[in-house]
């Protein structure tokens, strides 16, 4: 079997599983379930980051940049022009360029608006930023997104925080058919099956927060889906067995007593 490696854009990474720094009571314990996780990359909700109070605590007090990716999103942007500030901030402020792009439609659903996702992805492509494009499940809009820019393709299991797994297989596995960018299931992911469904589907990597910081055993959660991913994409590599309306028996009939 070739080397099994996840790459972003020009980046390689160890663990598939992207991990978000929300929701949890405090930092330390985000950190704590960051370590047990073994993930290589965090979200960062830009707009919430703490800039301007020097005696709060920060991030970076407890997950170091140097040994974790940081990977900047626009939560909370419900329009292009918010995203495309909030993004060109975050270069000004830490220099990053890998991104992750996220621009809601409105606050009941969190659903994704397609057509401002779209056109900022593509101003922020030809302003060198690689974006990593949080989006609905709609194949064509998922190839839409490719053709101006993304570096990979973050398609919603569910409604962001719902923990209803994954609703449509079939788009899923379509977006999956017909590109060879990275393909991340983000949002809607509710516990560790959901993310090896994810990964048996052939996807390159999941991202959870909601599921790990509300569960009431957030470190345990955490190491639930560190293992779950790690299971799906072996199964996955593995090649399953072909499905069959009738059984198979495990034996051979010849030589039977």
């Amino acid at each position: 079997m070739k080397k099994d490696t996840f790459k972003i854009s020009s980046k390689r990474f160890k663990s598939r599983l992207i991990v978000g720094t929300g929701k949890y009571k405090n930092f330390l314990e985000c950190s704590k379930a960051v370590r047990a996780s073994g993930a290589d990359i965090v979200t960062v909700a830009v707009r919430r980051v703490n800039i301007s109070d020097k005696k709060k605590p920060v991030l970076m007090d407890y997950i170091d940049p140097k040994k974790i990716t940081y990977l900047p999103n626009t939560a909370g942007c419900f329009s292009s022009v918010e995203a495309l500030r909030t993004l060109r901030l975050a270069r000004e402020i830490g220099g990053w360029k890998l991104v992750k792009l996220e621009v809601l439609g409105d606050k009941r659903s969190l659903l994704p608006d397609m057509i401002e996702t779209l056109k900022s992805t593509e101003v922020l492509s030809k302003e060198g930023f690689r974006v990593m494009v949080y989006c609905n499940d709609d194949p064509l809009m998922a190839k839409r997104l490719e053709n101006v820019g993304a570096v990979a393709i973050m398609p919603l299991a569910a409604p962001i925080g719902s923990g209803l797994g994954i609703q449509n297989y079939t788009n899923i596995k379509i977006i999956r058919n017909q590109t060879k960018l990275p393909i991340i299931i983000d949002a809607g992911i509710g516990e560790a099956s959901d993310a090896t469904i994810a990964m048996e589907l052939g996807c390159d990597g999941v991202l959870v927060n909601t599921a790990i910081a509300q569960a009431k055993k957030p470190l345990e959660m955490a190491i639930a889906m560190k293992y779950a991913v790690i299971a799906g994409r072996k199964s996955y590599l593995s090649g399953r067995i072909k499905k069959s309306l009738m059984g198979f028996a495990s034996t051979s009939k010849k030589g039977i007593i």
